[in-house]
């Protein structure tokens, strides 16, 4: 009973949302079954933080390796817990001014805000800087003009990093107007909208079609590994 019952649930639940794609009439069961989705949501999240509790506090009881940064991680946990939970800094909203926790606990000013504005926003940043540098030397290694296909994605990458650049509109700022589609920020622009949108178009329908055939065999009951192992 603990597999067939959410197994049932899983495949009727999946029918539902797409009969209410379809149907009219039945558009509200989808609606239900949202609401039903955000209460599990709710409850998922529960868990997933006191299981992302009892993790650290494990690693700071056993002292392993980079048990500080579990104490940081559990510290800066429990505090957005509480700013979020009370309301921080939220004023009250107009229409119920009397009530102060009425206002929107996003609000400019509100603890929250200041937390994502101050914190998360600036950190953020500097792991997509740092990124941008393991990009571009993975690229460096990857790019070797091993053979025919690796040569025209160096190539293309080449022209591509260029015509994001001031250096390929310098490089090539001679060309008159008749060859202007030489320069490296046309190529780009180009390689973008061309070649490159087609690939996407390409790789967007094989996910679409991969989402359609993963989806029936968890409707039909032939893929169970969401439901774990015995």
């Amino acid at each position: 009973m603990k597999r067939l019952v959410p197994l049932i649930i899983a495949i009727c639940a999946g029918f539902v949302l797409i009969i209410a794609n379809f149907i009219p009439y039945a558009q509200n069961w989808g609606s239900t079954a949202q609401e039903w989705f955000n209460i599990l949501a709710v409850g998922a999240m529960v868990l997933g933080g006191g299981n992302l509790i009892k993790l650290h506090l494990m690693k700071v009881s056993a002292k392993n390796k980079g048990w500080g940064y579990s104490v940081v991680t559990i510290g800066c946990f429990f505090a957005t817990l509480i700013i979020g939970l009370s309301k921080m800094g939220v004023h009250p909203n107009p229409i119920y001014p009397d009530y102060a926790w009425s206002g929107y606990y996003l609000e400019e000013g509100s603890g929250l805000w200041w937390i994502y504005e101050h914190m998360v926003v600036p950190l953020t940043s500097m792991m997509f800087a740092m990124l941008a540098f393991y990009v571009a030397t993975a690229a460096f290694r990857a790019f070797r003009a091993k053979n025919t296909e690796a040569t025209l994605l160096l190539v293309t990458a080449g022209i591509v990093l260029l015509g994001r650049t001031y250096a390929g509109v310098w490089l090539f700022g001679w060309l008159p107007e008749s060859m202007e589609w030489l320069r490296f920020d046309n190529l780009t622009v180009w390689i973008m909208d061309i070649p490159n949108t087609a690939g996407t178009r390409a790789i967007t329908i094989g996910i679409a079609l991969g989402v359609v055939a993963t989806s029936l065999r968890i409707l039909l009951g032939v893929d169970r590994s969401y439901l774990g192992q015995d």
